[in-house]
């Protein structure tokens, strides 16, 4: 089964992810009852239902806040039931399950109010032997700064002592919330990756892209128009290595403004939806002379989703554009069209396969992308995913758009799928 938990948003920022105002996390007991020695499951759940794909991180270790008869605290850990802690990527409208081991205290007594440092959740357990308790509440909503109603990072909240809730300068909680605005506004948009070649020469391509959501929905579940509005910014590099002096052959600079909604409709069993995205895009190589290149776009985008069983999606998304300012590319219409067909499978925590063509005049390419999680133990649970890239075709850079290149293929670390 799938797994979650959060994670400091520090670490979610740094991978260009979506932050926790898109998603609910239910925290409880796999059972009301256990006596002490004993071993219980701290569980928690994680449901997507904003209209943006959501990712999270599960810790390896949680410390719990347990009472003796003499209200004296004690504190153990609970490890986490899986093997990796890589960030999962939650489509909309779906959800992930984690759990953690731990076992019940030997000092522990009576109906336990059980404490996750660092999360305000307050976890109910009957210690008592052959007492069932009633059933465990879900958890509250994350802590918020009550006068502003700013949802407080995890570094904000003491992981230590018997109280959760340490005053705040004025200072401190500014900064606070202005860094939290930031890191809910940035996440991934393209995938993100660095790869190796030696078809002809030595080269790698490598790509970075990311997302600004220019406005933060007041109700994820029901955002308005300019909710949906966002910047992005895409890089395309090929990096000539077996060249002197290793130059960079060719770059594509992809700057866009679009309207995004990975929900704008859904089936009722849920297993289809569709969501759409549209805009204006700019691509160019930043080179003068004869080897400029540069082209504007307007562009729509609708990608249709179909979730299938074990936890994974399979995906159709053909993006139509009209072209404009070809002033140094007059004919690049001929060797991409005017849709790019894209076909996407992906696995929740696991792997990807995706498939882009492109098809003008008798001219066109085919790029060929899979990635496969790193996350095992013999690679000390490495970040990130074998990223395994074929090209085919005609213009695997801008500035060679109308020249074909022979068929190449990559192997390298992809970060973003």
């Amino acid at each position: 089964m799938s797994c979650f938990a959060r994670a400091p948003l520090a670490l979610a920022l740094s991978l260009g992810l979506a932050a926790a105002a898109q998603a609910g996390v239910t925290f409880r007991f796999d059972r009301p009852q256990a006596s002490p020695g004993q071993q219980v499951f701290v569980e928690a759940t994680f449901f997507n239902d904003g209209n943006a794909v959501a990712n999270w991180q599960t810790p390896r270790e949680l410390v719990l806040q347990w009472r003796n008869a003499q209200g004296v605290l004690i504190r153990t850990l609970a490890k986490v039931d899986r093997k990796d802690s890589t960030p999962l990527e939650i489509p909309v409208g779906n959800f992930v399950r984690t759990r953690w081991a731990a076992e019940v205290p030997s000092q522990a007594e009576g109906v336990q109010t059980v404490t996750v440092e660092g999360e305000p959740v307050l976890l109910a357990l009957d210690t008592r032997p052959g007492n069932v308790a009633a059933a465990v509440a879900p958890a509250p909503a994350p802590l918020v700064d009550p006068r502003t109603g700013t949802v407080l990072p995890a570094s904000a909240v003491p992981p230590l002592g018997e109280s959760p809730i340490t005053p705040l300068s004025n200072n401190s909680d500014f900064e606070t919330a202005t860094l939290q605005r930031f890191r809910s506004a940035v996440s991934s948009y393209e995938p993100v990756y660095f790869s190796l070649g030696t078809a002809s020469d030595t080269t790698a391509r490598f790509q970075i892209s990311l997302k600004y959501r220019l406005f933060q929905p007041a109700d994820d579940k029901n955002p308005r128009f300019v909710d949906n509005l966002y910047f992005g910014y895409t890089q395309t590099s090929l990096w000539d290595l077996g060249a002197d002096s290793a130059p960079f052959r060719d770059s594509s600079y992809k700057p866009a403004f679009f309207w995004l909604s990975d929900r704008v409709w859904e089936s009722e069993n849920r297993r289809w939806s569709l969501g759409t995205e549209a805009g204006f895009q700019h691509e160019s190589n930043g080179k003068d002379g004869a080897d400029s290149r540069s082209l504007n776009n307007f562009y729509a985008q609708p990608l249709l989703r179909y979730r299938l069983d074990q936890g994974s999606t399979l995906s159709f998304g053909p993006k139509l554009r009209t072209y404009m300012s070809l002033e140094n590319n007059p004919d690049i219409r001929e060797y991409r069209g005017n849709v790019d067909w894209l076909v996407k499978w992906t696995q929740d925590d696991g792997m990807m396969l995706s498939a882009l063509a492109r098809k003008g005049n008798s001219k066109g390419s085919v790029q060929v992308d899979f990635a496969y999680p790193l996350r095992t133990e013999w690679l000390s649970n490495l970040n990130g995913y074998l990223h395994l890239q074929v090209f085919r075709g005609y213009g695997e850079t801008l500035l060679e758009y109308n020249k074909r290149a022979e068929t190449q293929a990559r192997i390298g670390l992809m970060i973003v799928r």
